[in-house]
C-alpha cells in the first residue's frame, strides 16, 4: 500500500493559510446567532482542551464550549453516535469503524503523526531482533484499531501469514502489564506509550508504521452539529489547527504543561511530541485516497467489516478554504 509520507510542506501551506484566512477569528462572532451557541466536545485528559488553553486559542469564544472528558476515544465516538456530543476526535480506523455501522458522523479536520511513532515494542531481553522474528509469538494491540492493523501490515510485510502469529487484543494498560510481565511477546503500541516503553520500561522498537499507516487522527462531529452549529464548528476547527502549529513551535513549554495535568513524565511527553511533530492536515483528495487505501486493507484484514467509500466519510469543506487560499 502506498502510503503519502508526513508532509512538512502541506503543514507550512495550512500554517499561512490559517494566518491569512478570510474568516478570521474576530469576525466570525458576527455569524453566530444572538442566543448563544453550545458546542459539546469530548475530550481526553491532556488533549484538545489544554491545547486549547496553553496556547491561548481557548481565549474569546463567540459560542461556548461543553467539555466532557472520556479515558479514550472509543466512548467519545460512542457518544457522537448517541448524539451526546456534537464534536471529538479519534484515530482514522476508529472512526471508520464507527462510521461503517452506521453512525451520522463526517471527519471535518484533522492532525498527521510521523508514522514511525506507531511501533511493535519488545523487552529489553526479548530474542525477537526484527519484524522476521514475529512468526509463531503472541502478538498485543488495540482490536479493530491501530494496534491490529499494524501487527497485521508488519506480519504481511514480512511475509509472515497472519494465521501463523497469535492477535491478542488488549488496550494499551493491559498490554503494557502483559509485555512487562512477559505473557506476551511483542506490543503493537503508538505514542506516548512508546516513548514511556522505551525510556522507563527499557521496551525495544523492532518494527515502526512507516509506509503502513496513515497516522491521521480526526476531529469527527456529528451530522447534525455540522448541519445546525456550522460556523461554531468550523471555528473550532481553525483554533485547533492553530493551537496545533502553536505546539511545533513550544514543544518543551507544551510537554511541561501537559505533564503537569496528565501527571505523565515530562520527559515521556517531550520525547512523544518530539517524535511525532504532529501537525494539522488539509482534508483534500490526497487524504482521501490515503485512507482509502488504508480502509481497504482494513477490509481485507477483517478489521471493518465491509468496504467503505471514505469520500463520503470525508468532510472536506471545513479545511477546503485553508486549502484554497495558496
Amino acid at each position: 500500500m502506498s502510503i503519502i509520507s508526513h508532509d512538512h510542506s502541506i503543514t507550512r501551506r495550512l500554517a499561512a493559510s490559517l494566518l491569512a484566512a478570510a474568516i478570521t477569528l474576530s469576525t466570525a462572532a458576527a455569524s453566530f446567532a444572538a442566543d448563544t451557541v453550545v458546542l459539546r466536545v469530548g475530550d481526553q485528559k491532556g488533549g484538545n482542551r489544554s491545547l486549547l488553553e496553553i496556547s491561548g486559542y481557548a481565549k474569546d469564544l463567540p459560542y461556548k464550549i461543553e467539555w466532557s472528558e472520556f479515558p479514550a476515544a472509543a466512548p467519545i465516538l460512542e457518544a457522537l453516535n448517541a448524539g451526546a456530543l456534537d464534536v471529538g476526535y479519534t484515530g482514522d480506523l476508529s472512526f471508520l469503524s464507527v462510521y461503517a455501522a452506521g453512525a451520522p458522523i463526517k471527519a471535518i479536520g484533522g492532525t498527521r503523526s510521523d508514522a514511525k511513532t506507531q511501533a511493535i515494542l519488545v523487552r529489553q531481553d526479548s530474542p525477537i531482533k526484527s519484524a522476521a522474528d514475529l512468526r509463531g509469538k503472541r502478538l498485543a494491540g488495540t482490536r479493530g484499531g491501530w494496534g491490529q492493523f499494524l501487527i497485521n501490515a508488519t506480519l504481511e510485510k514480512a511475509q509472515i501469514r497472519l494465521e501463523d502469529a497469535t492477535f491478542a487484543p488488549l488496550g494499551p494498560v493491559d498490554a503494557k502489564i502483559a509485555l512487562v510481565a512477559g505473557s506476551i511477546d511483542a506490543w503493537a503500541v503508538w505514542e506516548p506509550y512508546v516513548s514511556f516503553a522505551t525510556l522507563k520500561d527499557k521496551a525495544r522498537v523492532i518494527a515502526d508504521g512507516e509506509g503502513l499507516t496513515p497516522t491521521i487522527t480526526f476531529i469527527v462531529a456529528s451530522d447534525n452539529a455540522i448541519a445546525t452549529k456550522r460556523a461554531a464548528v468550523q471555528d473550532l476547527v481553525q483554533r485547533l489547527n492553530k493551537a496545533r502549529l502553536w505546539s511545533l513551535d513550544h514543544l518543551p513549554e507544551y510537554a511541561r504543561n501537559t505533564a503537569e495535568l496528565t501527571k505523565l513524565p515530562e520527559d515521556v511527553l517531550l520525547s512523544a511530541y518530539t517524535a511525532q511533530r504532529t501537525s494539522p492536515i488539509v482534508i483534500d483528495e490526497s487524504v482521501v485516497k490515503e485512507v482509502q487505501e488504508a480502509s481497504d486493507r482494513s477490509t481485507r484484514y477483517a478489521i471493518l467489516p465491509k468496504k467503505i467509500d471514505v469520500s463520503k466519510a470525508l468532510d472536506r469543506s471545513f479545511t477546503a478554504a485553508a486549502a484554497g487560499s495558496n
